[in-house]
């Protein structure tokens, strides 16, 4: 069983920062630090670790935002499980954590990053937890030294979790939902994996028409409305959205 707590303790912090390195095989430079952490612990962010039984095998960190107006929400700004324990729920887990905590504190809204060519994040964000997408931002953190990102630009999609829609509660408790009429769609070829290790060029070409796509499409009032799985494919759906 997994166990999902609240992280305060230093040591605890210590281990979140080992982690990042199995887990992504950081190099010193894009580690998030320690005091980072102890942060956002104090200020009304989150600091959550999975645990199998004494061993830690997963966390996540988000920090408290505003937005224009004085709105409060969550950025997430990362969540990682070790290699081990992929597909086996942890991921989930952790994010359920995280709404259960936000809603109890009045905050409805949490935001994250995530890699459009990283189709099995997409897919959980979008059919797992209920995000919507309507921002697409081109090299978010610079190149990263992550051997996962195979050199390539970090582009970003911004998940937008409303966290109290009708939408996210549905998926929760694991009710169908309407997801709305699709208008158009953005496909990644599902071995872009493949391709951006043995082709980084090509996969540049596919990460640039892609966000070539989003942009135009947000552009028009269109969001991310779903996503959708085949041998060939992973494909965006998008269409209109009415914000919670």
């Amino acid at each position: 069983m997994i166990d999902v707590c609240t992280l305060t303790d230093r040591e605890d912090l210590k281990t979140v920062v080992r982690l990042q390195r199995q887990i992504w095989g950081f190099e010193d430079v894009d580690l998030i630090p320690l005091r980072l952490f102890v942060v956002a612990s104090k200020i009304g962010g989150q600091v959550f670790g999975a645990f199998d039984g004494q061993q830690m095998i997963g966390f996540c960190v988000a920090i408290p935002g505003l937005k224009a107006g004085g709105k409060t929400y969550l950025h997430s700004h990362m969540l990682g499980v070790l290699p081990e324990y992929r597909n086996a729920g942890v991921g989930r887990v952790l994010k359920l954590a995280q709404r259960e905590d936000a809603l109890g504190r009045g905050i409805q809204l949490m935001e994250w990053t995530f890699d459009p060519l990283e189709l099995k994040n997409a897919f959980f964000n979008m059919e797992r937890l209920g995000t919507i997408v309507r921002r697409y931002v081109p090299n978010q953190y610079g190149t990263s030294t992550s051997p996962l990102h195979g050199g390539l630009p970090t582009d970003r999609c911004i998940a937008e979790w409303w966290m109290a829609s009708p939408r996210a509660n549905a998926i929760a408790s694991g009710r169908p939902f309407e997801r709305g009429e699709v208008e158009e769609r953005v496909a990644i070829p599902s071995d872009i994996a493949a391709i951006r290790s043995a082709d980084p060029q090509h996969a540049r070409a596919i990460q640039q028409t892609a966000g070539d796509k989003f942009r135009s499409a947000f552009d028009h009032g269109l969001a991310v409305i779903g996503f959708e799985r085949s041998e060939q494919a992973g494909t965006y759906l998008l269409g209109k959205w009415e914000s919670a």
